[in-house]
């Protein structure tokens, strides 16, 4: 314990639960957006939409129209599918722009270094991005309301601008080093020396942030649809601001993006079903891992023992390393929570996960200044040596560490999950997919129960919750370091899920005790 950590400090976010829909989201105030939709007619599929963009302007460092993401949709009745929005590298890509000058990126990833972090700040490192492609297939294929009526709260919110409390100080201010070398992005989240902009001590005085340029190229997309982002003045607009930054980008790149509609994969695990993103996601990898935890490994008791997290463990960790060999992510990432998952259930029990991002926080700190969109900086997710599995090349798709996830219960109970936090993510969903399938808990008790996380090679973070008796255990089963840590709200040491689920015609939403603007609503409390 460290000596500023308060022994007897315990924060609860209690599960909330309804009849009607709820959208449990990162933020409370994106997640209100869909619970009104739901409240007004809507679909869990309108609901996602109007919270997708509704999360652009209330954190915009997260997610938005300049990233990507993936949204798995289980109907009431019919099979689940997957609307694949990822991210892609442009055609015109040049290698050689990337070259490779030694040591560690600083970012997410231990790739080489590039020269000048090409791959992580700026216009070289945005690849195309897709979600408003990813929302309006969603919209086509899925949803009941207009498309205008689902970003028009996401206007407002930009109209509004964006408050600064104590938490959006907090975020900015770890990266206002990086955004001051872009003028968009310095004069919207820095004050006029450079500072993090910042409200008072009391409630009067309140500092915003000018999103209205964003909301200005919103209502392009609410009149026009997709086509109002990848063709016309507003891509004219995108592609001159990428290439005056350096990047090459092309009208062409944009018009070509297509969102995808494929089946969800469909796994058995001890006759429950799993449902998920079938590639290019750790999807994949997640089914690996709990088919691993199935083959060597009985859950025993109400809660997982230290021979259960040394199971979680194993499995997790032999699942990563297949997916290095043949999917080329790498090990050793030290992930901030830079991405938004959402999960929405309906009345009529309609469930849908989300993940989307720009994947650093802030992305590449570009904020384009003719449209006010925040650019992903998602060229960082290829290795920019070449040969690899995942190597940097033109016009590829990026390999990504989301894991939205739908689970169906051999008792009929349903769950949507995920989390943000890079390769945090799967082994929390995977823990969480356990602990509500092995163990038959509740959202509420599953999202309160500790967990830990394997995402570096060489140590176990473990929450410092745990009883003596389970991290002494767990430290006598692995091999390795076993080191434990709070679960607090900065920084950031286990990812952040949301969730809902649905039994009985009871749904329910829960989100990660430590985010503190992460909350479940219910479409009842705005009916």
């Amino acid at each position: 314990m460290t000596p500023q950590q308060n022994a007897s400090w315990r924060i609860t976010k209690p599960a909330i639960t309804s009849r009607h829909g709820i959208v449990a989201s990162q933020s409370r105030v994106a997640a209100t957006i869909g619970a009104q939709i739901m409240a007004q007619g809507g679909n869990a599929v309108d609901a996602a939409i109007a919270t997708s963009f509704a999360l652009g302007a209330a954190e915009p460092w997260m997610s938005g129209m300049g990233g990507g993401g993936y949204m798995v949709v289980r109907p009431k009745d019919g099979p689940a599918q997957v609307l694949e929005f990822g991210m892609r590298a442009p055609a015109g890509l040049r290698v050689d722009d990337y070259p490779i000058v030694g040591g560690k990126a600083n970012d997410l990833f231990p790739w080489p270094a590039v020269q000048d972090d090409r791959n992580v700040f700026g216009a070289t490192a945005v690849a195309i991005p897709g979600q408003v492609a990813g929302m309006a297939l969603a919209h086509e294929t899925f949803a009941t309301k207009p498309w205008g009526d689902l970003i028009a709260p996401a206007i407002k919110l930009a109209d509004d601008g964006l408050p600064v409390d104590w938490f959006a100080q907090l975020i900015i201010g770890g990266s206002a080093r990086d955004l001051h070398p872009f003028a968009a992005s310095r004069e919207t989240f820095l004050d006029d020396a450079g500072f993090p902009k910042s409200s008072g001590w009391t409630a009067l005085g309140e500092t915003r942030c000018d999103l209205s340029r964003l909301a200005a190229s919103l209502r392009v997309i609410a009149e026009k649809g997709a086509s109002g982002f990848y063709e016309g003045p507003l891509a004219e607009s995108i592609i001159r601001d990428l290439q005056t930054a350096g990047g090459r980008h092309t009208l062409q790149d944009l018009a070509t993006y297509r969102a995808n509609l494929v089946d969800a994969s469909e796994h058995d695990y001890r006759g429950h079903k799993i449902v998920g993103t079938p590639t290019l996601t750790a999807g994949p990898t997640l089914a690996r891992a709990l088919a691993l935890m199935a083959e060597g490994w009985q859950a025993d008791g109400a809660a997982p023992d230290a021979t259960a997290y040394a199971a979680y463990d194993a499995a997790i960790r032999q699942a990563n390393h297949e997916r290095y060999d043949t999917m080329g992510d790498v090990e050793n990432e030290p992930d901030p929570s830079c991405t938004s998952h959402f999960s929405v259930v309906d009345a009529d029990g309609t469930m849908v996960a989300v993940t989307q991002t720009l994947l650093s926080i802030f992305g590449s700190r570009l904020m384009l200044p003719g449209s006010g969109i925040l650019m992903n900086n998602g060229i960082m997710w290829f290795d920019p040596e070449q040969g690899k599995p995942n190597s940097l090349g033109p016009g590829k798709r990026c390999l990504a560490n989301m894991c939205p996830t739908v689970l169906e219960r051999s008792d009929g109970a349903l769950f949507a999950l995920g989390a943000s936090g890079g390769r945090k993510i799967m082994p929390a969903v995977a823990q969480l997919t356990s602990m509500v399938l092995d163990y038959g808990m509740d959202l509420d008790t599953a999202l309160h129960t500790p967990r830990i996380d394997m995402s570096l090679a060489e140590v176990t973070i473990a929450d410092d919750s745990l009883p003596p008796k389970v991290l002494d255990g767990l430290r006598s089963a692995l091999p390795h370091p076993v080191t434990p840590a709070p679960r607090t709200i900065f920084p950031l040491h286990f990812a952040c899920p949301s969730a809902v689920s649905r039994q009985d015609g009871i749904n329910a939403g829960a989100t990660e005790v430590m985010t503190p603007w992460a909350d479940a609503v219910a479409a009842d409390d705005h009916g």
